[in-house]
């Protein structure tokens, strides 16, 4: 899973990545801070693999991962030059979902670009950046095929597609807001990498009296929310500053902290339940003696596709599943034990894999 952060200057962007990553990306108090992508992979989270882990010895422990690219602050006309421009947008056209950092607290000692807090216009700036940045695209793919279209069906209806969704975005609208059912058009158009496709998780940054309530009387947290709901989006509250220092911190201590704070996750945990959420995502298990691993996949993935995610050769020489739910292992304490109850079932191609499911594929190839 590869996540983009954009969002205005100042708004906290390199300090989230710092506490997401740990990779001492610069944040400062002034515009346009960071030039160049900072890019960090983050280990998810996820309390069962270590549990796994000590229940068969392993010697490894491989987590699924997300890496994080944190690219320069757009201004209103980035498009047009302003500020530093748009170009880092191209940084993030491959990721799968875009996190869109929004200040929501008041600081007089932290420079606001435009003056003043205001989430919602803050969110309307950025997103006419993205239009702005995919019409350019689409202008590009349309100029280059216009000509052979004439002579080309396949050609003409892909040309026809993209006019209209340039047409689109030239009303102010996001692409992923046109209703399209055509599914040969839907595979097109997320081989554009528009990122006003991409889905959008809103990270509404404020300072740590908002916390413990989950922001609850913060007025502009609850316009972003409103606004997300309204634009199938996820939120998630976070204190940037906070989290960078409960980066700094292990485990034992980061759980203390958050205590503390009257917080039962941390903003990872936050981030990371919303990317999957808004992605469709879940992860099923893999243990033994050499390694107990986390693999992520799109709900609704079949047994043999799942298995695919090892090799290749597991899918295409796939025989069956044996598959136990993680907690009764664990209840069980050994996979013969859970396999003398009758917990470990034996599934076939059409099995969909369930999030948390502990498999051991079958294949011959």
């Amino acid at each position: 899973m590869k996540l983009g952060i954009v969002g205005l200057p100042n708004v906290g962007k390199s300090t989230l990545f710092n506490s997401l990553t740990k990779a001492g990306a610069e944040s400062a108090n002034y515009p346009f801070c960071t030039i160049d992508p900072n890019i960090g992979v983050v280990p998810v989270p996820d309390t069962r693999l270590k549990l796994l882990a000590d229940l068969y010895a392993s010697r490894k422990i491989t987590p699924a991962v997300i890496e994080f690219v944190d690219i320069a602050g757009l201004v209103k006309g980035a498009s047009k030059g302003e500020g530093l421009g748009n170009q880092f947008l191209s940084n993030i056209r491959e990721v799968d979902a875009i996190i869109h950092v929004v200040r929501c607290f008041e600081d007089g000692n932290v420079i606001h670009v435009d003056g003043s807090v205001d989430p919602l216009r803050d969110i309307e700036t950025i997103n006419l950046e993205l239009i702005f940045s995919d019409i350019e695209i689409l202008e590009r793919r349309i100029a280059k095929n216009a000509k052979a279209a004439m002579n080309n069906k396949d050609l003409a209806k892909e040309v026809d597609l993209l006019r209209r969704i340039k047409a689109f975005l030239e009303d102010g609208k996001l692409a992923r807001k046109m209703e399209i059912t055509d599914e040969d058009e839907l595979a097109f158009i997320h081989s554009l990498n528009l990122l006003t496709w991409k889905p959008v998780i809103f990270a509404a940054n404020v300072g740590e009296d908002d916390l413990a309530d989950d922001a609850a009387g913060n007025t502009y947290v609850q316009r972003v929310r409103e606004f997300a709901k309204e634009n199938d989006s996820e939120v998630f509250v976070i204190c940037a500053q906070i989290e960078q220092e409960i980066a700094e911190l292990d485990d034992d201590e980061k759980a203390m902290f958050l205590e503390d704070l009257g917080l039962s996750e941390s903003g990872l945990d936050k981030l990371i339940a919303a990317s999957y959420r808004i992605l469709g995502l879940l992860s099923y298990l893999t243990a033994g003696e050499t390694e107990t691993r986390a693999w992520t996949i799109q709900a609704g993935t079949k047994a043999p596709q799942a298995a695919g995610k090892i090799h290749s050769d597991f899918e295409r020489g796939f025989i069956r599943a044996e598959v136990v739910y993680y907690q009764d292992l664990l209840d069980c304490k050994s996979y013969t034990a859970a396999k003398e109850k009758g917990l470990v079932r034996l599934e076939g191609k059409d099995y969909i894999v369930k999030d948390g499911d502990v498999i051991l594929f079958r294949f011959n190839v």
